[in-house]
């Protein structure tokens, strides 16, 4: 009996090293007996059959052995094995043992038999266990309560659509597709890994820090990437990033080699420096060689989930050549003792092979249909243990958890030991959206769409030669959208020192001010125009340079608008109090020629410059100097109506009556005895005060009229100067203004020709000289000013028509008055009657 013995020894010395006493692999699959029983769907081998227009079922054994897969499954069997054997005062099953039902899913087609499978259980489960029952009497057909998996996105699609019309929860560990959150199509889907939605989120912030906008978008056949790069491409261009070429990796085929090769060459005809490639491993694996065959350098590559940390990709020769590699990984988390648990079966697959050699033993084939697999053939191969394999055998190990602490709350596992009754797949889908617990530092629950609230590690390729690792460079998360990169991690394809990184635009950023003139049908590629003064360019709308408002300007090639600057005459600025001064002089000095005349008003002097008629003139003059008051300050509507109409009147009233004086002295000594009777009559019958008030009153009437028709008001001049809005009044120009005009200048004629007639005269009645010069510094000072008006507006132009008015009065005042205030002061013996006749007598006998 020596064999015997040997067999049992061997027999028994592998269950024990394989973890579980209860193990088979028999035609329906890998299986453990427990009380409640959980489904697994893992890709343990990798098939490369085409896309057959029928379902066809292949065997997955045809294929090679999928060694990421196979970690998967391991991951599974060590947290049910870890919550079967836990201790402590608070076991998280008491009393319960889980098993499990492990499927081979190597195609779409498998995954749909499985689902089959697990559909026909649902109708063929016996009673539920209880306390006082044999679980090993039952346990082969027992129903799963849940399922773990598929692995795909395109393998998940109808397991989940057949599972949810049973409510049974199903809870993948790789499948991100953003449809399978809908809860009307999926009603029982979760997933221990973040969804497609909150991958393209990263994706498109990774393209935006770096601001890349002029790439390329690949993506797999497949519904992972095609859902992927659909919504990537839909939301893209909301973030100002321009997709200048797109393609979908095909399978590969004979007929689809010229279709990879033409997409190399539109990456390279479209001249972007970043590629996106949202595609599954598999597909890209294919892909790639194409890529080295054109001798593509010098890239950046943006990788997903699935292949960003894949030695498959990684593996590939030549890799290293393609440039920088930037992608987004599942978050890193290691599970305590699984590394331990892979190598026992490892140990145990030697001494079944050793088993076999001895006692012939062999594993049943069972029904090829179910995809069995035997465990030891697959951990002969010793698969090597990487870090990408651990990330997504921590979302198996979430997923299994998941469900044991969902089976905690059914169970009412909380008194110390779980009531062991039938649990129907709806009563545990009610509490795995409850489930909230933590795993190490993890936190593991699900929101109300089934998907883990967790975000992503951002990850950048490292080469040392030809050695490959995975280094961390920043984080992704969803909630709030937050991403954070360490560029100075990142090995970029251009090595150097202080290594820039690398440019992905269609045009060069326009400068501050210069509006984008596209060209193309792509936002991203431009030309550059400078805005012209007064419009700005809102970054919000970079095509168009809008204007600016009114009162605010802008010079050319700005992004904002600034306000004008205020032009006028302020009262406390130094010019302004300079001219207060000028005005107070003028003010003193027309007032006290005034008190003088008015005490020596019956003197010879006094008579001969015109009697009351020079406190009219004087009263006159102060008016026209008080006008100056209104043009200082900010305009308003009683200063717009008095400052020109007064300053008229005022000196048209000043000039009428020197006028009307030097014609009636010109007329008396140079035509007394050709007069007309009328002379008589008109000089005897107060015609001089009646025609000083008819000049006055029509000048006052054209000024009244002016006001009446077109009122002047304050006023904004917002075109003679870009950059300033001038305070004015209105209707400065207008035609009334140049009538008034026209009226004072036609006057100022008269009065100066009567004046100039009578330069011969006696001393004592000759003021042509004096008013001649009066007259000349009255007109070049008007003239200048308008010169000035013309080509200028702001406070000097004001100040320069104050100083018009004050130098018109103080001309006249200088010119006519101060000559006989000179006399009346200080020559007071040339003030007699005396010395009148004999400048008259002495004239007479000249003319003789």
């Amino acid at each position: 009996m020596p064999g015997a013995a040997i067999h049992f020894f061997c027999l028994l010395t592998l269950q024990l090293a394989g973890g579980e006493l209860d193990y088979i692999s028999q035609g329906q699959g890998m299986q453990l007996r427990g009380d409640y029983s959980i489904a697994g769907m893992f890709p343990l081998h990798n098939t490369d059959r085409p896309r057959a227009t029928l379902p066809a079922l292949g065997s997955c054994d045809e294929g090679s052995p999928n060694k990421h897969g196979f970690h998967l499954m391991q991951a599974m069997r060590f947290a049910v094995e870890e919550i079967n054997n836990s201790t402590g005062p608070q076991p998280l099953l008491p009393g319960v043992k889980l098993g499990y039902q492990i499927y081979d899913i190597c195609s779409i087609p498998a995954s749909i038999l499985a689902t089959l499978d697990l559909l026909a259980q649902q109708h063929h489960s016996p009673s539920p266990p209880d306390a006082d029952t044999d679980t090993a009497t039952h346990s082969n057909s027992q129903m799963a309560v849940a399922v773990i998996g598929p692995d795909s996105s395109s393998k998940t699609f109808t397991p989940a659509a057949l599972l949810g019309g049973y409510l049974i929860p199903q809870i993948s560990y790789e499948a991100t597709n953003e449809k399978l959150s809908n809860k009307f199509l999926y009603p029982s889907f979760f997933r221990t890994i973040p969804s497609d939605k909150n991958q393209v989120a990263a994706m498109i912030q990774l393209l935006i820090h770096f601001n890349w906008t002029w790439i390329a978008l690949l993506g797999s056949d497949n519904d992972y990437g095609l859902e992927g790069m659909q919504s990537l491409y839909q939301q893209a261009p909301q973030q100002g990033i321009c997709i200048a070429y797109q393609g979908i990796i095909p399978a590969l085929r004979a007929d689809t080699v010229q279709t990879m090769r033409n997409m190399v060459e539109g990456i390279l005809t479209t001249k972007v420096n970043t590629i996106v490639v949202f595609s599954s491993k598999s597909k890209l694996r294919d892909f790639f060689p194409f890529v080295l065959e054109r001798n593509v350098i010098n890239k950046v590559w943006i990788g997903t989930e699935d292949w960003s940390v894949a030695t498959l990709i990684s593996g590939i020769p030549g890799i290293h050549t393609i440039g920088t590699v930037i992608g987004v990984s599942v978050k890193y988390a290691a599970i305590s003792g699984f590394e331990e648990f892979e190598k026992k079966v490892v140990e145990a697959s030697m001494l079944k092979k050793d088993l076999q050699k001895v006692s012939n033993v062999t594993t049943s084939p069972g029904n090829d249909c179910l995809q069995s697999t035997d465990l030891y053939s697959l951990a002969r191969k010793g698969f090597s243990l990487e870090k990408y394999d651990i990330t997504s055998s921590f979302n198996v190990y979430k997923a299994v958890y998941a469900v044991a602490h969902a089976l905690h709350d059914t169970l009412g596992c909380d008194s110390g030991k779980c009531q062991k009754r039938k649990v129907h797949p709806w009563q545990l889908l009610s509490k795995l959206k409850q489930v909230h617990f933590s795993l190490g530092n993890t936190s593991v629950y699900f929101d109300m769409n089934g998907d883990p609230p967790t975000g992503y590690d951002i990850v950048s390729w490292v080469w040392r030669g030809t050695d490959w690792s995975v280094r961390v460079v920043g984080s992704f998360s969803p909630d709030p959208v937050m991403l954070t990169v360490d560029s100075d991690q990142i090995e970029w394809h251009e090595s150097g020192p202080s290594t820039p990184v690398p440019l992905s635009i269609c045009s060069v950023p326009c400068l501050k001010g210069h509006k984008k003139l596209l060209k193309g049908q792509h936002v991203c590629c431009f030309d550059c125009q400078e805005c012209p003064a007064a419009t700005f360019l809102n970054m919000s709308v970079p095509t168009t340079c809008q204007p600016c408002l009114p009162e605010q300007w802008a010079p050319p090639g700005s992004d904002q608008c600034l306000n004008r600057t205020v032009l006028l005459l302020a009262w406390d600025a130094p010019l302004s109090i300079a001219l207060l001064i000028f005005l107070t002089s003028c003010l003193l000095m027309t007032s006290s020629s005034a008190v003088i005349l008015l005490l020596n008003l019956n003197t010879p002097v006094a008579k001969s410059a015109g009697g009351r008629n020079c406190l009219l003139m004087l009263a006159a003059l102060t008016a026209a100097a008080m006008s100056s008051l209104c043009h200082f300050g900010e305009p308003s509507p009683l200063a717009c109506i008095l400052k020109h109409p007064l300053f008229i009147f005022s000196f048209t009233v000043c000039l009428a009556c020197i006028t009307v004086r030097s014609l009636q002295v010109v007329c008396i000594f140079k035509f007394a005895s050709k007069l007309p009777p009328a002379y008589d009559k008109w000089a005897k019958k107060n015609g001089p005060e009646m025609t000083i008030l008819l000049v006055s009153i029509t000048i006052l009437l054209i000024s009244v009229t002016r006001v009446v028709l077109s009122p002047p008001i304050p006023s904004q001049d917002l075109h003679f100067y870009e950059d300033s809005i001038v305070l004015e009044c209105s209707q400065t120009l207008s035609p009334g203004a140049g009538l008034e005009l026209a009226y004072v200048s036609l006057l100022s004629i008269l009065c100066f020709s009567f004046s100039y007639m009578g330069k011969d005269l006696p001393a004592n009645y000759n003021e042509a000289k004096c008013v001649t010069f009066s007259l000349m510094v009255y007109m070049i000072s008007w003239m200048s000013f308008f010169t000035v008006y013309l080509i200028s507006r702001g406070p000097f132009t004001i100040a320069a028509q104050v100083f018009a008015i004050l130098l018109s009065v103080l001309a006249f005042l200088a010119g006519y008055f101060l000559p006989k205030i000179y006399i009346i002061v200080l020559r007071p013996e040339m003030n007699t009657t005396a010395h009148f006749q004999n400048c008259i007598q002495m004239y007479t006998m000249s003319k003789q």
